[in-house]
């Protein structure tokens, strides 16, 4: 009688004779089968302690790649973690009975044949594996579905990522706008010119340092939107609808809001400094009349006050009148200046100087002052008219002396005021003007020092007469106070202040030409750069439609393009440089160009999104081609159709545009109610937010989605009924044993109960979890 173990032993060796005699023969078209057995082997056992599967022979020898077979699949057959390395004659037939009594799996190996060969048998090791991975082939569709649900949530995570990263740029660019805008709003005024400076030189550094990041933002925000929709259509997942108020069209609309604002600012700016050089001017003047009339009238009203003529004799009454009669003259004179105070006191009020109110006082004081001293001339006149019939002589002398001295004096005065004037001028005509009204002031100095002469020869008249005939006189004019001697002074004066006009007039026309030449420099390369943004913008528009080599050229093509654009940059700097100098020299306006730095701005900043936005376009079109597998011709046949329906190359179809286009492509759409509804389907497919156009981007995908190959909420769906082993449910041991732990919590965290006749305790809804994901149902 045989015993057991010794026939068991003696079957094995059979098993083995056979198998080598089986596989003996394997042909070159079997390696490839034993290369992926050989695969699956090392994925099911990687996860395992002390196991290395690199052939079919030695990798096996210590029973321990056998054992991690069952457990990966079978955990509750084998405790693996009391097997040992250094036991390899126990772990091979543990292995084997487990397979024969569990698995149906006949003992075709002898574990001490393969312990005691240095090198076991390669096919016999690789036959007796090959019955474990058939017996397990149904674990390996649960791993399949376990790979797709995988998949499509790693898709669903990645998305919902990117919502978020969009959510915070947005909502970070508007907070931005928001707190900026009313700095740019706000107007309040300054009091003295460096205030005004100040505020200036704050919004160009605004505009050099703070705004360019943001604007590159922006555009960045712009290229996340559109990327992340055209990554949801591929997926077969709802358009991303952004919260309310942080729409691209929304964050434009305040982007919009915010350059009307820094447009408002910065020409506010401007016309401030404008009015506080008016005001600092007006001022500079009021007070300078202002101390010439109150020089004038000092002692005036005293004077008209007195009581002289009551004993006076003839003579001195007649000299008295005469004198009135002068100061009455010299009074009528001083009219004028006393209107041009009132008027540049009317002026710094409208104008709201910031000194109004010292301004007001000593104005009201001058008037009132006025109108005192022509109360008080009337006065003295009845006066001196009632007692006139008393007196008979007169000094002729003198009172020509006094007629023509007192207007030549308030010439005098009037042309030291004329030449002490500060003046304002922006171009070299304005101060062309001043120098000529000055060269003909200066040819009347002639005739005035001929004027000079014969006063002072009246004088000399006077006193030759008095010497001669021995009259006795007080020795002083007694109708006017203007003596020879100040006469001579303001003479020489004036003299003096004519070359001093002349150096500033001078000073002030080369300024001008310096500031001529910076207008010129300016306008010279303004009028380069404007229309050059302008062709490239055109050249872009024309890249976009135009349809030159593959996608990848003409990518490779718009970011050499785009290179070259942003080499283009420091030309811009150099402008904003010579902007810069423009208003230091406080220039305002320039007949040399039409452009201005705001339009250069604005048409750069414009340039680089249009090429920015381009470029994502053409990699959006990348993606959608590899996704969809369309290939280069038939991509270029759609950007044909599209192209010919483009009528105004706008780069976008219109309804009745896009219309035309697919009936050209085959597409049955009639006239009827039943077209007509097709084609408002279509519509809300390419246009989901209902702009009214449809984009290339939106065209491509409608043509190449109904045959793509993507995910389904079905297809997901029967993923999790195979790991839930055809329930309706599945529990959260089987999605955390079949699933990744990231993505199983991410499973458990999201799926609702389930409620259904059949649910156990833990139960989960798979089914409307796997709608929820395609935006069929509420997630």
């Amino acid at each position: 009688e045989i015993v057991d173990g010794n026939v068991k032993m003696t079957l094995g060796m059979i098993w083995t004779i056979i198998l080598r005699f089986a596989i003996q023969d394997i042909s070159v078209e079997e390696t490839s089968a034993k290369e992926g057995l050989l695969l699956w082997c090392q994925r099911k056992t990687a996860p395992y302690k002390n196991v290395n599967i690199q052939n079919f022979h030695i990798s096996w020898k210590d029973g321990l790649g056998f054992c991690a077979l069952i457990h990966r699949h079978r955990p509750e057959l084998i405790d693996y973690g009391k097997l040992r390395k250094d036991d390899p004659l126990t772990n091979l037939n543990t292995a084997f009975d487990v397979a024969e009594k569990y698995l149906d799996i006949p003992k075709m190996l002898d574990a001490e044949d393969i312990v005691g060969t240095a090198r076991p048998d390669e096919k016999a090791i690789m036959t007796y594996v090959s019955s474990f991975y058939h017996a397990f082939s149904g674990a390996q569709k649960a791993e399949t579905a376990a790979n797709r649900i995988c998949k499509v949530l790693a898709v669903n995570q990645e998305n919902e990522q990117l919502m978020e990263d969009y959510e915070k740029l947005a909502s970070d660019l508007l907070e931005w706008i928001r707190r900026t805008i009313p700095w740019l709003e706000n107007r309040a005024p300054e009091n003295t010119m460096q205030a005004m400076q100040q505020k200036l030189e704050d919004f160009r550094d605004y505009r050099r340092l703070h705004k360019p990041p943001k604007v590159q933002e922006k555009c960045q925000l712009e290229i996340n939107f559109n990327t992340l929709q055209t990554k949801l259509r591929l997926s077969n997942r709802p358009a991303f609808m952004p919260s309310e108020g942080k729409m691209v069209s929304d964050i434009n609309n305040a982007w919009g809001g915010l350059e009307q604002a820094e447009k408002g600012y910065e020409e506010w700016l401007l016309n401030e400094i404008r009015r506080l050089e008016r005001l600092d001017h007006l001022a500079e003047k009021f007070r300078q009349k202002a101390s010439i009339h109150e020089s004038w009238t000092d002692g005036k009203e005293a004077m008209l006050q007195q009581k002289d003529y009551e004993t006076a004799t003839l003579s001195e009454i007649k000299a008295l009148l005469k004198k009135h009669e002068a100061f009455e003259s010299d009074l009528a004179a001083h009219q004028d200046r006393v209107e041009q105070i009132a008027a540049i006191a009317q002026e710094l009020n409208e104008l709201d100087y910031y000194d109004s109110p010292s301004v007001n006082a000593r104005c009201q004081k001058i008037c009132d002052q006025w109108d005192n001293l022509g109360a008080l001339t009337q006065k003295r006149r009845e006066a001196l008219e009632r007692t006139e019939k008393l007196l008979e002589t007169i000094d002729q002398l003198y009172l020509e002396y006094a007629k023509r001295a007192a207007p030549f004096n308030n010439w005098m005065e009037g042309a030291m005021e004329d030449l002490q004037d500060t003046f304002i001028v922006h171009t070299i005509e304005e101060i062309q003007g001043l120098t000529t009204a000055h060269e003909q002031f200066k040819a009347t100095l002639p005739d005035a020092d001929k004027e000079r002469q014969a006063i002072l020869g009246i004088h000399n008249e006077v006193s030759k007469i008095v010497q001669t005939y021995h009259v006795n006189m007080a020795g002083t004019n007694p109708y006017t106070t203007i003596t020879p001697h100040e006469i001579n002074g303001k003479w020489e004066h004036v003299r003096q202040l004519v070359p001093r006009r002349d150096q500033a007039l001078m000073e002030e026309h080369a300024r001008q030409q310096q500031n001529e030449r910076l207008r010129k420099q300016f306008g010279a390369q303004a009028n380069v750069i404007g229309p050059w943004i302008q062709t490239k913008m055109e050249e872009i528009g024309r890249i976009s439609i135009e349809m030159h080599g593959t996608l990848e050229d003409q990518l490779n093509h718009l970011r050499q393009y785009e290179k070259s654009i942003v080499n283009y940059k420091p030309k811009i700097d150099q402008l904003e440089g010579d902007h810069q100098l423009i208003q230091e020299a406080l220039i305002f306006d320039n007949k040399h160009t039409n452009y201005t730095m705001e339009h250069i701005r604005v048409g750069w900043e414009q340039l680089l999104t249009t090429i920015a936005r381009t470029i994502n376009e053409v990699e959006n079109q990348i993606l959608t081609r590899d996704a969809k597998g369309i290939s280069q011709e038939q991509m270029n046949e759609f950007r044909a159709s599209f192209n010919h329906f483009d009528r105004d190359h706008s780069g976008t179809l219109g309804p009745e545009e896009f219309k035309a286009c697919l009936i050209s492509l085959g597409y049955d759409i009639g006239n009827d109610a039943q077209g007509e509804a097709e084609f408002a389907r279509i519509m809300s497919i390419v246009d989901p937010n209902r702009m009214g156009v449809v984009t290339f981007q939106a065209f491509i995908d409608f043509m190449s989605r109904e045959t793509a190959d993507t995910d389904t909420a079905d297809q997901v769906m029967a993923s999790f009924k195979i790991l839930a082993g055809d329930k309706n449910y599945i529990t959260v041991d089987e999605l955390r044993r079949e699933l990744p732990p990231d993505q199983a919590e991410y499973c458990i965290a999201r799926m609702a109960p389930y409620n259904g006749r059949d649910a156990v305790p833990g139960a989960l809804d798979y089914m409307s979890f796997s709608t929820a994901l395609y935006g069929e149902s509420d997630l």
